[in-house]
């Protein structure tokens, strides 16, 4: 009875002022936000992620550190498959997952292609959110740091707020072997415009789909899960758009 529970992450116009994009094809760059807190340690910057993006990071935020949450491995400068919220909104949903359960996540990015003939007919077309990567829960989650015996906290050592001068999240996810970044973006928001969701949104997820929905947790129950799934692993939006 697997479910699962999707957060918004990743850059946005409020921080660091630009999103990410999402090309014609599908595939996207996926751009975590700045770090806002002290860290007991240096960590990464943007220049240091820009090797493997295809987009251009402006100038003025090259040198800005990052908050690399959520770390999946294979991504520049992450280790392991993991995540860290310390807001109860998020927190509390994902709180209530179990090991075998998918934390999902959800960006919005900007659409690449200017010109209707060089998108896809599913992409909105400025910008949408879309799914880009998730963990398969490898344990149930961390919701008290100080419980988790040192043994265990090597898997969590690179999360961003593992690294935060006070450790601040209010819960820690831990992705198995099957989570990471999707190969391609997968779309929440109708081809009509960003601000409108789909039916992954309106008809599987418990959320209306009314108001500033992209900033919300979207909670999906087992058979939703499995039906999700299902559409992130086939492609078939078509019926959902």
């Amino acid at each position: 009875m697997t479910r699962a529970v999707a957060v918004n992450v990743g850059a946005n116009t409020n921080q660091p002022g630009i999103r990410a994009p999402v090309y014609a094809d599908g595939t996207f760059d996926f751009l975590p936000i700045p770090e806002t807190e002290p860290t007991r340690e240096p960590v990464p910057t943007y220049s240091d992620l820009a090797s493997d993006l295809r987009m251009t990071i402006p100038d003025e935020i090259r040198d800005m550190s990052v908050h690399l949450d959520p770390e999946f491995a294979g991504y520049p400068e992450c280790d392991h498959h993991t995540y860290g919220d310390p807001h109860g909104v998020k927190a509390r949903p994902l709180s209530d997952l179990a090991a075998g359960d998918w934390a999902l996540f959800y960006a919005t990015l900007d659409t690449a292609s200017d010109t209707a003939d060089d998108r896809p007919d599913w992409h909105p077309s400025s910008w949408g959110a879309y799914l880009v990567g998730g963990l398969r829960l490898a344990r149930d989650p961390v919701t008290d740091w100080e419980t988790i015996p040192e043994s265990e906290r090597a898997v969590f050592a690179n999360n961003a707020h593992v690294k935060r001068a006070e450790m601040d999240a209010a819960v820690l996810l831990a992705g198995d072997e099957a989570s990471g970044l999707f190969d391609r973006a997968v779309p929440l928001s109708a081809p009509s415009g960003g601000v409108d969701a789909n039916a992954l949104v309106t008809e599987l997820s418990a959320d209306s789909g009314k108001g500033p929905w992209w900033r919300r947790p979207l909670r999906y129950d087992a058979d939703a899960t499995d039906r999700l799934l299902s559409v992130i692993d086939s492609r078939e939006f078509a019926p959902w758009l």
